[in-house]
């Protein structure tokens, strides 16, 4: 039994449903209700309320990465909701910023990191690399890159000590969904690059996943260049070659998606805000949502 409902991305989808540039996702399984990421404000909240969700029964929020278009909704969340744990990388609350190049004068470097208040919540659990959190739910991180970093990705900077470096990206990691036989990659922006993080789950599972839900980070504010689009193209090709349907949206991009359509045909799906990807009937929890029953063993650093 599962259901994987977007609760805000960056195009009109469910009427009603506000959309903005972030992500969040809703997702039931057998054991838990759980958020990934929590899109850019409390719109995700309304957006929630809208679609019937009720966000009290969460027992589990991950934060993919430390950017405030997937994070400015904790706060909100929090009000409504103390009790559910909230793992994220443990270097996810850095400084990060993005680069708007020379031409943006004193305005080049903008802050895109999470409210450090989230820091402070009593139920952030922080975490180092890999977690395996029950038998349905693990995350996972990239060690090393196998690919190169997308174009898209190469403007995203972190600032250690007054000076700006490109990010690394250790601050990002992946849920990985066990639903019976059906294993679901979920990422928020695939900084690391989706070629590089589908290595990393082979690596580690041995397979690869039935499905991903993800954006891929191609978007463009200018138009694309022909090594851009070629750089596009080739990814389609090689995600053709998966075993795997791939869901996508938010920072993917409207004329990267479509120029990876062209490739990937129907195994490639976008998802709008409020649209569901699975449907099943829901089950209630075996349990309330109490967290020392739902992690009796999980390994996190606090």
């Amino acid at each position: 039994m599962m259901r994987i409902i977007n609760l805000i991305e960056n195009t009109e989808g469910t009427k009603g449903c506000a959309c903005a540039h972030g992500l969040s996702f809703y997702v039931e399984t057998e054991k838990h209700r759980l958020l990934l990421d929590l899109g850019p404000s409390a719109e995700t909240i309304k957006n929630a309320e809208k679609l019937g969700i009720d966000l009290k029964q969460v027992d589990t929020v991950i934060l993919s990465h430390g950017h405030y278009d997937h994070s400015g909704g904790i706060i909100p969340f929090s009000e409504i909701n103390p009790d559910a744990v909230i793992f994220m990388q443990a270097s996810a609350g850095g400084d990060y910023y993005a680069d708007d190049g020379e031409n943006a004068g004193d305005s080049r470097y903008v802050y895109i990191g999470i409210d450090k208040d989230i820091i402070k919540l009593p139920q952030v659990k922080f975490i180092r690399g890999d977690l395996k959190i029950d038998d349905e739910l693990e995350l996972f991180t990239v060690k090393e890159r196998t690919h190169k970093l997308p174009f898209a990705n190469r403007r995203i900077l972190i600032k250690k000590n007054g000076e700006y470096e490109r990010d690394d990206f250790k601050h990002e990691h992946y849920l990985v969904i066990n639903n019976g036989d059906r294993h679901i990659l979920m990422s928020g922006c695939a900084h690391n690059g989706i070629l590089s993080i589908l290595d990393a789950y082979k690596e580690k599972y041995g397979s690869f996943p039935d499905a991903v839900i993800s954006g891929f980070h191609l978007m463009k504010e200018a138009e694309y260049n022909g090594s851009e689009l070629r750089e596009v193209a080739d990814m389609g090709r090689e995600l053709k070659k998966y075993p795997t349907m791939f869901y996508t949206c938010h920072c993917t991009g409207e004329p990267a998606y479509k120029t990876m359509k062209l490739a990937l045909g129907d195994q490639l799906e976008y998802v709008h805000s409020g649209e569901e990807i699975f449907t099943a009937q829901s089950t209630p929890l075996s349990h309330p949502p109490h967290i020392p029953a739902l992690y009796p063993s999980a390994h996190v650093l606090s």
